[in-house]
């Protein structure tokens, strides 16, 4: 398969760049910054350098063009402000989505955040609660593509402790943490399992193996 992923260079999809590459995929990161080009190629990932915060649907649906699904896995990032969570994680989402309609990429899987969903409470600090409802609104504007089999991922806090293989998915799991090798490896599967289209899910550590957990998805 080809596999578009925005945010190429992150601590998830570089993971996930990993994996797709050891078993013969082709994976494409897009990534802005030319010097992160060379990491992907160590990976056996091909970069694809464009500027979501910039780009027009046209020059992402060419990048599209030919793949087999699309991932969002890009965000701001800490330390940013609250108008690039809407500028990255709202409005770069749905350009990917626009763009893969255009493209004729049905498969499309995002990476969101747990809370997604939620109102934020009063003393939730600004930036994190500016991040939450950019998330939401930028999974509520991919449910409603018809065009797209969509996924939803809503990890809880992410770690970089090595991952387990061992996860709980379901559309409501609670809050815990889990190891980002762990959120690769369950990215990795949906795409594998169209069963999970138009799914939204929560990942957390747990003691259900990857692959058995996102078959119960797709069968539940």
């Amino acid at each position: 398969m080809r596999i578009v992923i925005a945010g190429g260079h992150g601590r998830i999809a570089l993971r996930l760049e990993r994996l797709l590459a050891a078993r013969g995929d082709e994976a494409v990161g897009i990534v802005r910054n030319p010097e992160h080009a060379d990491d992907l190629r160590a990976l056996g990932a091909e970069p694809a350098l464009c500027d979501l915060e910039s780009a027009s649907v046209e020059d992402v649906a060419e990048l599209l063009r030919g793949a087999d699904a699309a991932v969002f896995a890009a965000g701001a990032g800490p330390g940013s402000g609250a108008a690039r969570k809407e500028t990255v994680d709202r409005d770069a989402a749905i350009l990917l989505a626009d763009a893969a309609e255009r493209a004729g990429v049905r498969r499309f899987v995002v990476v969101s955040s747990m809370g997604a969903d939620s109102t934020p409470s009063g003393d939730t600090d600004p930036v994190f609660a500016a991040y939450l409802r950019a998330k939401g609104a930028a999974d509520a504007e991919v449910r409603a593509r018809r065009n797209l089999d969509w996924t939803i991922l809503r990890p809880g806090r992410l770690t970089d402790e090595p991952g387990t293989g061992l996860v709980t998915l379901d559309e409501h799991t609670g809050r815990s943490d889990v190891p980002r090798d762990d959120v690769a490896a369950v990215l990795q599967a949906l795409l594998d399992e169209p069963g999970t289209a138009g799914r939204t899910v929560e990942l957390i550590g747990g003691r259900t193996p990857v692959a058995e957990a996102v078959g119960a998805v797709a069968s539940g």
